[in-house]
């Protein structure tokens, strides 16, 4: 049994959340019935901060594994360890959280290797267990125990993508950029800008959104546009800003950069 406080993964403060549409009732029903929850969608578009604001409603403690093509099973399970007195097992995040009863966050689970993902598959069925093989233990999830994957699909291809034995697992929700009105009201609110600005930043954000397919991988997200505000807040000329949070980290193509360059001057003036 884990020694770890779950109070160190209670979330104190009520993350800023806008809802879109549904989510929260249909996160809701799941979490009640404990129901594996997939949430696809955008690098940026607030997957992430959902989870976060739920786990801070539902009064749950939220571990969240950040995957990466490094990470193996023993990473997510856990391991032996050897100390000054001998070896000691360390529980995985995955494992901490099925003893705990939190609420376990794979972002960006594609990026782990399949082999690393299979692990999961028990506590995705009736059985709410996980193996530990290397200990010799079957760990019987606690009865608050939900596990959350995220990725986003504009990154999928033949080499990173979920089986299908892994999606039909979970319950499905999609997520998106927020319409206008909605997306300039959380980067004013994230923030602290006017609404001008913010109208102004989620303009430039659509004349990239464009570009997608035609040269862009990826549009400016919603966190970019927090940035570009935060940075004109400290005193950053609003282009510059811009140039900077906006265009910058999303190409290296420098007809792409002129372009929405000359957008943000004349969407800015």
């Amino acid at each position: 049994m884990t020694d770890i406080a779950i109070e160190q993964y209670l979330i104190s403060e009520e993350p800023f959340y806008q809802p879109q549409g549904d989510e929260v009732a249909l996160y809701d029903a799941a979490y009640e019935a404990r129901l594996p929850v997939m949430i696809k969608g955008p690098t940026g578009c607030g997957k992430s901060r959902f989870i976060e604001h739920m786990a801070w409603k539902l009064k749950k403690p939220l571990i969240t594994v950040a995957c990466n093509e490094d990470m193996t099973a023993s990473d997510l399970v856990g391991r032996y360890l050897l100390d000054a007195d001998g070896t000691r097992w360390l529980d995985g995040p995955l494992t901490i959280a099925a003893r705990l009863g939190a609420i376990c966050y794979l972002d960006e689970v594609v990026e782990a290797r399949q082999d690393t993902t299979v692990v999961i598959h028990p506590l995705t069925d009736h059985r709410r267990t996980l193996p530990l093989d290397k200990k010799g233990e079957l760990v019987h999830a606690h009865p608050d125990f939900q596990l959350v994957i995220s990725y986003n699909p504009g990154y999928q291809s033949l080499m990173k993508d979920l089986k299908q034995s892994t999606k039909q697992r979970f319950c499905g929700l999609d997520f998106d950029y927020p319409e206008s009105k909605v997306e300039a009201d959380i980067v004013a609110k994230e923030s602290g800008t006017s609404a001008e600005i913010a109208t102004q930043l989620v303009k430039v954000a659509h004349a990239a959104r464009n570009l997608k397919g035609h040269g862009l991988a990826e549009g400016i997200s919603t966190r970019l546009l927090v940035y570009a505000a935060t940075l004109m807040q400290k005193g950053i000329e609003q282009k510059a800003a811009c140039r900077m949070a906006l265009v910058r980290p999303i190409t290296d193509d420098a007809d792409i950069r002129d372009t929405l360059d000359h957008a943000i001057s004349t969407i800015f003036g």
